[in-house]
């Protein structure tokens, strides 16, 4: 994977973030712009996504963007809307991340 794949990767991570903090931040004050803006981003966060999986396939670009968006997400909801995950929701996670590692790492012989 290029250094353009990680650039777009992040770009998308960013964009996902903030469609998902919008969302949320509608559920609890309730602004239509804030559902309409967060819609819009998660639109532009798909349209990245197609770039992403034109470089590296579907499985790998949506693996690493579904993990990546988890522990993005998680730190949010912990750091901005006060929520706490359980330890079974925190093992999950970290299977993910596992998961997720095991999908990227190289095969043998690869270089």
């Amino acid at each position: 994977m290029s250094l353009a794949f990680y650039l777009w990767l992040g770009a998308s991570m960013v964009v996902f973030l903030t469609a998902t903090t919008s969302i949320r931040a509608y559920v609890g004050q309730d602004r239509l712009w804030m559902l309409i803006g967060g819609l819009m981003l998660y639109t532009l966060g798909n349209l990245i996504m197609v770039r992403l999986m034109r470089e590296s396939g579907m499985a790998i670009a949506i693996s690493l963007s579904a993990v990546i968006q988890l522990l993005m997400a998680t730190a949010v909801a912990v750091a901005v809307f006060g929520e706490r995950p359980t330890a079974v929701q925190m093992a999950g996670i970290a299977l993910g991340v596992v998961a997720v590692a095991l999908i990227v790492w190289p095969a043998r012989g690869q270089g």
